[in-house]
């Protein structure tokens, strides 16, 4: 393998994650890892709630400097890439230093979708993307404040169980009849019920007609005609992948970088993975999926395919929300037809809510929702990734361990 510069634009989790992929299987050419952000690599998930409620005890860090240094990686940061030059294997920083490549990795991510109606308030307007959006937020965030979310997806609904937690008052608007409208209803009406239960007031179906400033208070006028009042506003309505870089190299992009089953775009020495890519999958359509282990995994097949080395069977798709004292995690097919409950959903007073939820295809378990159930998580994976028949007898026993099921 004659491979001796990779260079990695974006210094997020799938940049990071491919490093240690690289490492771990004994690459010992030069890396180079660039970002356009002054931090070292860190996670996002947190950003939402950690770094808001308990900002001095939480660590986002994925690589410190010295695991830098320990694993020979070359890190620019503050120094974004300007342009990528294919047919010379270069990349051009900002600064102007020109660097070439043996291999390219674009893990660049995604900026928010905006809301021209919102940023055109110039103030008191905000999203969450980057660890200064998260920062941003802790001050606004207080007793009493009136905060009013746009978007019912995963980021609007943590960030509303944040808000509660600091005793703000909130107000959720979803154009949409659900919120996290790419989970099932059944876990989107639970969802539904808890945030009201908490005291969020949650609009769906609604849409923004007009937005002004009245002094330092922000007015939303829906198409209904009510007016909300807010003190301030976040927005979350989807992202909108990074893929200038790739656009103006030529590469094929459809909103996102189109990459293969090995992550590679249509430079077969170019490829992408996470936020930014669009990855060809066993269906023969392209999708791209935002999810922390979507970045980890294609970071994961990226370096195993510059490095020649055989790739695994992928474990089903996965990924997991946090809000107020509950911990969604989901596996597999989110759009199955059938889904049945194992357990209680219905909370008790002084009891924490407990429950695992199975997806059905024709009879076959093809999704998993463990609800306060992390150690379910395993074995729901394993029962996905089998394509077990659904047994409601045993399945739904719950004197029975999941795990003495499969």
């Amino acid at each position: 393998m004659n491979i001796q510069t990779i260079v990695i634009i974006g210094a997020g989790q799938a940049g990071a994650s491919a490093i240690l992929e690289l490492r771990g299987n004994k690459y010992e050419g030069r890396i180079i890892l660039i970002g356009d952000e002054p931090h070292l690599p860190y996670e996002r998930p947190p950003l939402s709630k950690d770094m808001i409620l308990r900002p001095e005890q939480t660590k986002i860090e994925i690589l410190s400097q010295q695991k830098l240094e320990d694993l020979g990686v070359e890190f620019i940061k503050d120094n974004a890439v300007v342009k990528i030059v294919p047919e010379q294997y270069q990349v051009i920083l900002k600064n102007g230093e020109h660097l070439h490549y043996d291999k390219l990795l674009l893990a660049t991510g995604g900026a928010p979708r905006r809301l021209p109606v919102l940023d055109a308030l110039g103030k008191n307007v905000y999203t969450l993307r980057n660890l200064e959006d998260s920062q941003a937020l802790i001050p606004v965030l207080q007793p009493s404040k009136r905060i009013l979310l746009v978007g019912g997806g995963v980021i609007g609904l943590e960030l509303a169980s944040s808000a509660r937690f600091k005793d703000c008052h909130v107000t959720v608007l979803e154009q949409t009849p659900m919120i996290m409208g790419r989970s099932p209803a059944i876990i989107s009406e639970f969802l539904l019920n808890q945030h009201r239960s908490r005291g969020v007031d949650i609009r769906l179906n609604v849409k923004i007609s007009e937005t002004q400033l009245r002094g330092e208070e922000i007015v939303i006028t829906l198409e209904s005609g009510e007016e909300l009042i807010a003190d301030a506003v976040v927005y979350g309505i989807g992202i909108v992948p990074n893929a200038q870089l790739a656009i103006d190299a030529g590469l094929d992009v459809d909103f996102a970088i189109k990459v293969n089953e090995n992550c590679q775009t249509s430079h077969p020495d170019i490829y992408a993975a996470g936020d930014v890519a669009t990855q060809l999958r066993a269906h023969g359509q392209y999708s791209r999926i935002e999810t922390w282990e979507n970045a980890n995994n294609q970071a994961g097949i990226f370096a195993r395919h510059v490095m020649g080395i055989e790739q695994p069977k992928m474990n089903p798709s996965w990924f997991w929300t946090d809000q107020y004292d509950i911990n969604f995690q989901f596996v597999g097919d989110m759009s199955a037809k059938e889904w049945h409950i194992r357990g209680d959903m219905n909370t008790q007073e002084d009891q924490n809510v407990s429950f695992t939820l199975f997806g059905l295809d024709q009879g076959i378990i093809v999704a998993g929702i463990a609800v306060n159930q992390a150690k379910n998580v395993r074995h729901l994976k394993k029962l996905v990734s089998s394509s077990i028949t659904f047994d409601r007898e045993k399945l739904l026993d719950v004197s029975i361990e999941l795990r003495k099921l499969i």
